[in-house]
């Protein structure tokens, strides 16, 4: 795996990790860092370009332009690694520095303090490739690629540090660790999978990543902070117009529910795909090897070949596969296109084979007080269901005796053998809008959390919750609830409000409505059929069929069927809403659940 700087991405070959600090202060990617470092404080006409006077280039025995190729990297770089090694005032004349003051000594220091915030402002991934080496067991490679991580990790602060001791002539006495290496580490092993016919051929030779060690908190700046429209189906394999270069790629192979599907994505969205690991349990080898998924999808193909159809899926029943295509854009420059074509892609699966996709949340909950359920709350995004989570979670530690969240935002419902309706999830994290958390609680998951935009209106926090084996294991349905965001309930026992006719239930599920809270491109007051246009108002149809049987057998055995009142779309009620919901619900819970 070749090493690459690109914009704000970097990506390590670990074939290319150095043996010192001095093959790291002359390789190449320090040369393209400190380059693009230097173009920065041209751009700002920084005050530190003073310090850099000496490693300027005369033209025809003039001054340059200050512009990027009129100073002489190469020396700059030389003159870091001399002082890795030696103080200031033994190796300045080396690289034509014929003065040290303690007003230039000081502006050295900022220039390598700013340096190396400069580049930890940089995504940085470290990407390996299995060898194959059939004389070493998995948790010896895993072990072998944790210790990789962390040598870089050290080799890159020690470079920091020896530069800096040299350059101030004494040793620090406080030490910050920060990370200063791979923010993401890779293991890529090339596996071979039963691969489909022409246009699918395009993907063999892309390696699937194994194992991933992540050091957050991690902060991205994706380009696109909301999502737009929604995924359409299309009547032609779009891969039949694209063209992949292999070696641009990677695969995520993920387990979203039960379900195997294979995300293959351009390396220009390596910060949005490896926080899939915070959202979807990673597929293992033998979920792999010789086996086909049940779904794939290509994040990135060139724009140009998609033409107007730019996030579309197509249902190839020939190869009994669904796939999902996205071109390469600044538009899809957001996680929410990876997850939500990934859940589109399941729920339209699931619709094929009898299942009833549910977007929304549930968690089993069991009270101090006595009674416990499963409580299934169906929304679309905004409506309260991830905010009803947190606000149980807020006050687990006075009414909960034991809190699991089986999904967060994407689950599914399927007939027992027993003639009742059990549910299960597909992700094991949750992707939330800081704003609606409890003040702090991103801080209390610091050590956890991948952070995304955390500046910008709809700011996001990747963060893993719940263990694979307990989200897709078959839960019970014992309440089943519509996340009422715009209307406040009129008395204090109206926050759970329970239909006695299925028909009213469907009506009221079928119509979708919410307050929108900015986390789409859409405004206001707004419907969206049955809270999901992820599969459900593409397959309409046979959805309807679906939700009847569903809402009608729930009923008919005994699942308590309404809505819950969240008002988390009415001002000022974004916190304290979801809260006093979660309590209501906990005291009908006590009064009427099991």
């Amino acid at each position: 795996m070749s090493s690459k700087v690109h914009n704000w991405q970097v990506i390590i070959g670990g074939e290319q990790i150095c043996d010192d600090i001095q093959q790291v202060l002359s390789s190449d990617i320090f040369h393209r860092i400190l380059g693009k470092y230097v173009a920065r404080l041209i751009r700002h006409q920084s005050p530190l370009l003073e310090a850099l006077e000496p490693f300027r280039v005369d033209v025809d025995g003039c001054a340059a332009q200050a512009q990027i190729d009129q100073y002489d990297l190469g020396r700059l770089a030389l003159f870091l690694s001399l002082l890795s090694e030696k103080g200031l005032s033994l190796i300045a004349g080396q690289v034509g520095i014929h003065e040290i003051t303690s007003h230039n000594r000081q502006q050295y220091r900022q220039f390598v303090e700013g340096l190396y915030d400069f580049w930890r402002e940089h995504q940085r991934f470290l990407v390996c490739e299995d060898t194959g080496d059939a004389t070493k067991g998995l948790a010896q490679k895993h072990d072998e690629f944790i210790e990789l991580n962390e040598y870089l990790k050290q080799l890159v602060l020690k470079a920091y540090r020896s530069v800096v001791a040299n350059l101030q002539g004494s040793i620090p006495r406080v030490y910050r660790q920060l990370p200063a290496g791979s923010g993401v580490g890779l293991l890529m092993e090339m596996l071979d999978w039963n691969l489909l016919p022409p246009p699918y051929d395009q993907l063999a030779g892309i390696p699937f990543i194994q194992t991933a060690v992540i050091e957050p908190p991690l902060v991205y700046y994706p380009k696109r902070n909301l999502r737009q429209g929604r995924f359409e189906p299309t009547g032609e394999n779009p891969l039949n117009r694209t063209q992949i270069q292999r070696e641009d790629w990677l695969c995520f192979p993920a387990k979203v529910g039960t379900l195997v599907v294979f995300v293959y994505f351009h390396k220009r969205y390596l910060s949005l795909a490896v926080s899939l690991a915070n959202l979807f349990e990673l597929a293992y080898r033998p979920d792999i090897v010789g086996n086909r998924p049940d779904a794939i999808l290509v994040f990135g193909v060139d724009a140009q070949d998609l033409g107007s159809e730019q996030t579309v899926y197509y249902e190839d029943r020939e190869n009994d596969i669904v796939l999902g295509v996205v071109g390469r854009t600044e538009d899809v420059d957001y996680f929410g296109y990876f997850k939500k074509m990934m859940l589109t892609l399941h729920n339209t699966i699931l619709i094929e084979r009898g299942m009833l996709p549910i977007h929304g949340a549930m968690a089993h909950i069991s009270l101090k007080t006595g009674g416990e359920a499963n409580v299934v709350l169906m929304g679309d995004s905004g409506a309260g269901k991830s905010e009803s989570l947190e606000a149980f979670r807020i006050l687990a530690d006075d009414y909960i005796r034991e809190l699991i969240v089986v999904f967060d935002d994407m689950g599914s419902l399927r007939m027992g053998e027993d003639g009742h309706v059990y549910a299960i999830g597909t992700e094991i994290g949750a992707f939330v809008r800081l704003d609606d958390l409890e003040p702090g609680f991103a801080y209390k998951e610091f050590q956890r959390s991948i952070f995304m935009n955390p500046h910008k209106t709809n700011a996001r926090v990747v963060i893993p919750i719940t263990p694979y084996e307990d989200v897709v294991r078959p839960w019970k349905v014992d309440l089943f609830l519509y996340a009422n965001n715009y209307e406040q309930p009129a008395v204090e026992d109206d926050y759970v409000h329970l239909f006695s006719d299925g028909q009213k239930a469907l009506d009221v599920f079928s119509r979708g409505a919410r307050l929108s809270k900015g986390t789409t491109d859409e405004q206001g007051l707004v419907y969206t059929y049955f809270a999901n246009p992820f599969g459900a108002i593409q397959k309409r149809e046979m959805h309807e069929v679906l939700a009847k049987k569903y809402v009608t057998t729930m009923m008919q055995t005994g699942v308590q069927v309404g809505q819950l009142r969240t008002q988390l779309g009415l001002s000022g009620m974004e916190l304290r809403g979801p809260e006093a919901a979660a309590k209501a619900l906990f005291r009908f819970i006590q009064n009427h659940a099991r």
